[in-house]
């Protein structure tokens, strides 16, 4: 049954990633990918914050928002091919700040998620 949870998480994360890249920009820096990757964290972050101080939330539940949701939604495949074109094309500064940001941006997240599972106490 736990599959059939992340299963249905995943497809749900994956067609809200889908629906980011949506999103009409111009810019040879992979902005998308960084959101939401950044936003993937802040869910994670808030997802873990709930579900460590609270009993009665159950595993299939953790498993369909941190597992299925996230994993489908954050896109660290893609992160890391945008990554490695922009070395391979000698595009070192711009590949690199995209490595910094997104490394310091996501830890980050998951700390403003956690901050925020504190104060939203669900």
């Amino acid at each position: 049954m736990s599959f059939l949870f992340v299963a249905l998480g995943g497809a749900l994360g994956a067609v809200a990633r889908y629906t980011i890249s949506l999103i009409p920009v111009r810019t040879g820096f992979p902005i998308l990918t960084m959101i939401t990757n950044i936003l993937g964290a802040i869910l994670i972050g808030f997802i873990v914050g709930i579900t460590s101080e609270k009993d009665g939330i159950s595993e299939n539940t953790v498993l369909f928002w941190k597992t299925g949701v996230c994993g489908g939604f954050t896109t660290f495949s893609t992160f890391s091919l945008e990554a490695y074109n922009m070395m391979e094309k000698k595009q070192y500064t711009t590949g690199g700040v995209y490595v910094v940001l997104s490394f310091v941006c996501c830890i980050a997240g998951i700390f403003i998620g956690k901050k925020l599972s504190a104060i939203i106490k669900l």
